[in-house]
């Protein structure tokens, strides 16, 4: 698998100019949603797409 394919804590931060424990959060908040959905999570990322759809990157509706 692509290893592009999940988003670590550092990362978040950096997109968000917070601390790193900021972006563990996030992770947890999306990995929670995702496994109330079905789907099997891996600890300390989550997948990089549903980062982006959550937060709004890359949709044209945000820009």
């Amino acid at each position: 698998m692509n290893e592009n394919y999940y988003i670590t804590a550092q990362e978040i931060a950096s997109i968000t100019g917070r601390k790193e424990g900021y972006g563990y959060k996030v992770i947890r908040e999306l990995n929670k949603e995702l496994e109330e959905k079905g789907y099997r999570i891996v600890g300390g990322r989550t997948p990089r797409q549903y980062f982006n759809e959550r937060y709004g990157i890359g949709d044209d509706r945000h820009e």
